[in-house]
């Protein structure tokens, strides 16, 4: 067997591996995604539709009391345990549309919003972490920090149940 045969083979063996991976990788990306949009059939039903068309029905029934993210006519809402700051898993999937616009030079403006129960200076610190959290990971996936911008909401008590106004909003300015 010459160095040549070797050498072939080993360029097979190469690419069958990297076909490998890429396929390791690109079903644990689908199945990442299927969770945070909820799973199974209304997991693939909601991939054909526009994001904007969701009910907003479906998009609550994703809140819970653990982390999660939504997109809702164009806006990313991550949603945060109690007195965490964690991201939800699928984050950087969710800002895919964010971070192509901010990308090609458009502004993200991010607000943190928190509940109304316990001390409110906590809860506004802990809604400026989480902000910064956001910002992080879009600075993580090459956002510039100049197309970033953190903006206070006027009304930082987010509205909705507890589970609801516990989140950071990002948003795709004009």
């Amino acid at each position: 067997m010459s160095s040549q045969d070797n050498d072939e083979d080993s360029r097979v063996v190469a690419a069958v591996l990297i076909l490998a991976v890429m396929l390791a990788v690109g079903v644990a990306v689908g199945v990442g995604i299927s969770k945070v949009r909820g799973g199974g059939a209304a997991a693939s039903a909601s991939m054909s539709a526009p994001a904007a068309e969701a009910a907003p029905a479906a998009a609550m029934a994703a809140v819970g009391e653990d982390a999660s993210v939504v997109v809702e006519n164009g806006v990313v809402k991550f949603y945060f345990a109690s007195g965490k700051a964690d991201l939800a898993a699928g984050a950087l999937g969710a800002l895919g549309d964010a971070i192509a616009a901010a990308q090609a030079g458009k502004q993200l403006v991010i607000s943190g919003f928190h509940d109304a129960t316990g001390d409110a200076a906590f809860n506004a610190e802990l809604a400026k972490q989480r902000a910064m959290g956001v910002r992080d990971a879009l600075m993580g996936a090459g956002v510039a920090e100049t197309s970033i911008e953190l903006k206070k909401p006027e009304e930082t008590t987010g509205s909705g149940n507890n589970a609801e106004a516990r989140r950071v909003e990002v948003v795709i300015a004009q």
